[in-house]
């Protein structure tokens, strides 16, 4: 969580803490929407982390609550709101068990946040649907399934495919002795709306964010060459049909 926050905290909110990114390809939701009207909505947010983009759904009227499994994200989430002044209501939870009302949340949002990290989607799903309200929305941003065909590589070597898309195995990094400390499930495009029908969601949008022109971040393997060339995101846009 620190090393993550050191890198990676001035791309998603700099020191106000409050800005909502939702991949390394910059794309803003104050810019896209995807959420659709937020003021007076009830907002969770899975996976929250240092819970950045709570803290600018705050400023834009929500009612919001972030949620992350990590205490260390958490810890981050409120010296951020310390020094912002720009509160919201923390809860440690997994996100496959939330420790919330049924039918309470309007809308439900996660950034790279708890997803990648599941292997049965269906657990999260089922959980994200029975506490958002009829009609609810549901919007997450994962890599996008096809970069398991490729090395994790910014440079050229990242363009070659050396694996299938089609190989579901959890990418796994291990410590010296051998012990996992990264775990990142691997999910096709298939899977992820089968597993969103079947809890009982309508897909409204699948967004593929181009790497726009002129921005040169880059975020472990996300870079404007292979930005330029394959897709890097996945975001997912679903309604609670009930």
């Amino acid at each position: 969580a620190d090393s993550y926050q050191y890198e990676h905290g001035e791309f998603l909110g700099g020191s106000t803490g409050a800005r909502f990114i939702w991949c390394p390809e910059g794309l803003d939701e104050a810019e896209v929407g995807l959420l659709g009207p937020v003021t007076g909505r009830r907002v969770l947010e899975v996976g929250c982390g240092a819970a950045q983009c709570a803290r600018w759904l705050r400023t834009q009227g929500a009612e919001v609550v972030g949620l992350d499994l990590s205490t260390a994200q958490l810890r981050h989430a409120q010296a951020l709101s310390a020094r912002s002044g720009i509160a919201v209501p923390l809860v440690e939870a997994d996100a496959t068990a939330l420790p919330l009302a049924s039918a309470s949340f309007d809308l439900a949002a996660s950034a790279f946040g708890a997803i990648p990290f599941i292997g049965d989607l269906s657990t999260v799903f089922d959980e994200v649907a029975r506490v958002l309200r009829p009609g609810g929305r549901w919007v997450f941003s994962v890599s996008h399934p096809v970069r398991w065909a490729f090395p994790d590589d910014g440079g050229p070597a990242g363009l070659t495919v050396t694996g299938s898309y089609f190989d579901r195995r959890a990418y796994v990094e291990r410590d010296s002795a051998g012990v996992p400390i990264y775990v990142e499930h691997h999910h096709t495009i298939g899977d992820y709306l089968r597993a969103l029908v079947g809890s009982e969601f309508r897909i409204v949008d699948l967004i593929e964010p181009e790497w726009p022109v002129g921005h040169d971040r880059s975020w472990d393997g996300w870079t404007s060459l292979r930005g330029q060339a394959i897709p890097g995101t996945a975001i997912f846009a679903a309604e609670v049909r009930k």
